[in-house]
């Protein structure tokens, strides 16, 4: 069976109007100046890996992520809504700690259930674990060739807790920097991280793994 690699890549920096850390979910920020940055360096990476499909979350700081690189590997982005980051609903756009301030009680709770927890008009952890990892099979059934995936931080953590076989407890164990990429290699049911929350020079690395991978593959049926 054909190995085939999933490109989980988190969105680039998104527009802020100050350096408070904000409950952002589902609100349709776009991306900064620096954003556009770090996808355009995306993009140059993965104009040599020979993407077959690109899909993203349907915000638009993935959105414009995902079609930056399309551009550069002339193919159409597929945006799926059941992609987009968990929905922290009357939370978001408040600051933490004006969280912690105006609803301690719901404050401690999160901290004391991060998987079960769902803030007002919102969804858990739990919750948003199965509406992206049934997208991510669905995407593996539907798609052939090496796909990108342009999630976001809360996304991410949650597909790659369910491929490394960790609760959704422990997602926040996991870092995703912004503009980072995730190196998942599948083999029909079978999954395996190579990179987690890398950068450019991973994802070199990365290629030249996978073209010595065929080499080898070529040279023994080559003798066989």
């Amino acid at each position: 069976m054909a190995s085939r690699v999933i490109y989980l890549v988190r969105h680039g920096e998104i527009r802020r109007d100050d350096d408070l850390p904000r409950y952002v979910g589902q609100l349709d920020v776009p991306l900064s100046e620096a954003g556009r940055r770090q996808a355009g360096e995306l993009a140059r990476r993965f104009r040599a890996t020979g993407l077959g499909t690109i899909t993203c979350s349907d915000l638009s700081r993935s959105l414009e992520t995902a079609r930056i690189v399309g551009e550069a590997v002339g193919l159409e982005v597929a945006p799926r809504r059941d992609l987009r980051e968990v929905s922290l609903g009357a939370w978001e756009g408040y600051a933490l700690r004006e969280i912690e301030q105006r609803f301690p009680e719901q404050y401690r709770a999160r901290g004391e259930d991060f998987a079960g927890f769902h803030p007002p008009g919102g969804e858990s952890f739990s919750e948003c674990s199965e509406r992206v990892v049934r997208a991510f099979h669905e995407i593996v059934r539907t798609t052939q060739g090496d796909v990108l995936m342009v999630g976001h931080a809360g996304v991410n953590r949650l597909l790659l807790c369910h491929v490394l076989g960790m609760l959704p407890a422990n997602l926040f164990r996991l870092g995703q920097d912004y503009g980072c990429c995730n190196v998942i290699r599948c083999e029909g049911s079978r999954y395996q991280v190579s990179v987690l929350n890398g950068g450019p020079p991973d994802l070199r690395r990365e290629r030249a793994r996978a073209a010595s991978g065929r080499h080898r593959r070529r040279a023994s049926e080559a003798s066989s």
